[in-house]
């Protein structure tokens, strides 16, 4: 019993001890409204299942696809300097603290996905018919389903930054961010169902909404790394296919790293 008192004595004691410390630290953060930043950087991801609508009514098709695997493309894993940077998993960030710890900020996420090589169950009607069937998910057998070349995520955010630690000269800086935002997806739609292919293009196809939580540090005030997770939901809508349209919804776990440059507001 008198160990476990005096163990939480020490506890509180030594918790205390870090209150002014904390206090101080932020009573010396510099003042940092009217920070602009960009970042550039890449990114990985995991899709939730989703079910994948098909309206042909010029084919007699209305069916869906239920419970859909796919998978991204980070590109990066097989080298990103022998290629152009814009051909991986790539993302950037544009923000404006508006206040010390308030940002507003522009936020694209360029990620792919590709429906998975799968036994796919396709219900509702076919050729005016109804259709209950399992077929092989492939190209081989006439069907595709690429956002390969972005199902791309804009989002528009708010952005807010707590100071966990600051150098007395300002040599470096670690922030936590949270931010969240929506906006439209803007993605690039090729696919083939039963052979019959689509003409591949991008288009505004629905919306999403997601959240990111972001440990940045600042060095020598101008640069930065920031490391994040996110969760993003998007539905896509009226997306192209052969004499038709599609829609789905489905959600996204990213990882991101970005190499990003700060420049601090005037001093005031």
């Amino acid at each position: 019993m008198m160990n476990s008192r005096k163990n939480a004595i020490t506890a509180i004691a030594f918790l205390v001890t870090l209150v002014p410390l904390f206090v101080a630290a932020q009573s010396n953060r510099s003042n940092r409204k009217g920070e602009f930043y960009f970042s550039w950087g890449y990114n990985k991801e995991w899709y939730t299942r989703s079910d994948l609508h098909v309206d042909q009514p010029e084919l007699g098709n209305k069916y869906t696809f239920k419970n859909i695997r796919a998978h991204d493309n980070p590109g990066w894993d097989k080298g990103i300097f022998d290629r152009a940077m814009t051909i991986p998993q790539y993302n950037y960030r544009i923000g404006y603290f508006f206040k010390d710890d308030l940002a507003i900020e522009i936020n694209f996420d360029h990620t792919k996905y590709i429906i998975d090589h799968q036994q796919a169950h396709r219900k509702g009607r076919k050729d005016g018919k109804p259709v209950d069937e399992t077929i092989e998910w492939s190209e081989d057998n006439g069907f595709y389903y690429f956002l390969n070349n972005g199902a791309n995520f804009l989002l528009f955010n708010i952005v807010k930054r707590w100071n966990l630690y600051e150098h007395p000269n300002e040599k470096i800086k670690v922030d936590l961010l949270g931010k969240a935002g929506i906006g439209p997806v803007i993605p690039h739609v090729e696919n083939s169902f039963d052979g019959d292919k689509n003409d591949p293009d991008f288009q505004i196809g629905g919306w999403n909404a997601g959240v990111e939580n972001a440990v940045r540090a600042t060095f020598f005030r101008y640069v930065y790394l920031e490391f994040a997770h996110k969760v993003d939901y998007a539905r896509y809508a009226h997306l192209h296919i052969y004499k038709g349209r599609a829609r789905q919804a489905f959600g996204t776990y990213e990882l991101v790293l970005n190499l990003g440059i700060t420049i601090p507001g005037k001093k005031r």
